[in-house]
């Protein structure tokens, strides 16, 4: 069975610019975010219970409307944590059946939540992406072309990095001191190592 690995890190720490260097070296990925918003197109049953708890305007002409859905759970914890329940699950399952597909020594699964939603539990070596707040919250406004506020608000959401990164097996820095591509290839090597 492939060696699972899981990358994670907050808003704006950059996790997608890590993640696309291990796509080069050939190392397949399973975007977690990219496959729940599928997932919440295509699966019955998470479109079944959003139209239920969230209305039947969450989704127009049977795709989902996401400025409607965001609306309702932004800056409301309850209704994010029983959106998170809807998905998390159908989405845990999805990856996992991906990564017995995969035939690389390794594969990875790139998640913002990885331990919020228990899924750490699937995987055998996480690596976390760390950047200062500042940084992150420059990134994030200049990619969404959001306010500070917002940014903030979303960060506050989630775990407090210097938490999820001790609990990460490795961390990169992606500070804009250090450069990450001798960072990620000193670690393609040792999962290489840990593969076999």
């Amino acid at each position: 069975m492939t060696f699972r690995v899981g990358i994670t890190g907050g808003i704006g720490s950059g996790k997608t610019t890590v993640t696309k260097i291990f796509e080069t070296l050939g190392i397949p990925i399973y975007y977690a975010d990219d496959a729940a918003k599928r997932l919440m197109n295509e699966d019955a049953s998470i479109k079944t219970q959003l139209v239920q708890y969230f209305g039947a305007a969450t989704y127009k002409d049977g795709v989902l409307d996401r400025p409607c859905l965001s609306a309702q759970v932004f800056g409301d914890k309850e209704k994010l944590e029983l959106l998170n329940s809807i998905v998390h699950p159908v989405t845990i399952a999805d990856a996992a059946t991906w990564m017995q597909q995969q035939t690389a020594p390794y594969a990875i699964k790139e998640a913002a939540l990885i331990f919020e939603s228990g899924m750490q539990k699937e995987l055998d070596y996480i690596i976390g992406v760390y950047a200062p707040a500042t940084l992150r919250i420059f990134r994030s406004m200049k990619r969404e072309g959001s306010s500070k506020e917002k940014v903030l608000a979303r960060m506050n959401q989630q775990m407090d990095e210097d938490i999820k990164m001790k609990l990460c097996d490795t961390v990169i820095t992606n500070d804009e001191q250090q450069a990450v591509l001798p960072q990620v290839m000193v670690l393609h090597e040792r999962l290489l190592a840990l593969a076999k």
